[in-house]
């Protein structure tokens, strides 16, 4: 995956963390962005699959978390918060974030975006894809399906196509 995809992954997992605060506690955050994090990279690889996509993305802009934040209902406007705010917000895909609560609230979706990536191109993603109780303890928020809803019904229809469709060296071969 390229490294021009850190300030989305960056912004993403912020985002997340932001909308979705994990449990209390040190370990719980550093558990919870762990999480994020995870599910982050692995929609970004998924919706940037090559270095010219990652190259097109800093030439056009991801868009921001405008959307979003008016989905769950975050209000940033007017104060010296969304100064502060302003640029790693910018930052923020939402076709990427969207993915990420999809793969956040569904380990088996989570599974099968892995292997359409490819175990290399996305890291170790565990904590996404089986997590255990110390993972829903430090995110409840971040993993509950109903929540993560808005959000992940954005883009969902689109990642499960992309999912559902053969891989590129089986097309290349049928």
């Amino acid at each position: 995956m390229s490294a021009d995809l850190a300030p989305v992954i960056a912004a993403g997992t912020r985002w997340l963390l932001t909308a979705f605060p994990p449990g209390p506690g040190a370990f719980s955050r550093a558990l919870a962005e762990a999480q994020a994090m995870q599910a982050v990279t692995l929609a970004a690889a998924l919706r940037y699959p090559t270095p010219l996509d990652a190259q097109l993305l800093h030439l056009l802009g991801p868009g921001g978390s405008a959307r979003l934040d008016w989905v769950t209902g975050s209000d940033h406007g007017g104060g010296a918060e969304t100064e502060a705010d302003a640029g790693w917000r910018t930052w923020v895909d939402e076709t990427v974030v969207s993915w990420a609560a999809c793969l956040l609230a569904d380990p088996a979706t989570a599974t099968a975006a892995h292997h359409r990536v490819g175990r290399g191109e996305a890291g170790e993603v565990t904590r996404l894809t089986s997590p255990g109780d110390r993972e829903h303890d430090a995110a409840p928020l971040l993993r509950h399906p109903d929540l993560l809803e808005p959000v992940a019904a954005l883009h969902r229809s689109p990642l499960l196509d992309l999912l559902d469709q053969p891989d590129n060296e089986s097309a290349a071969l049928g």
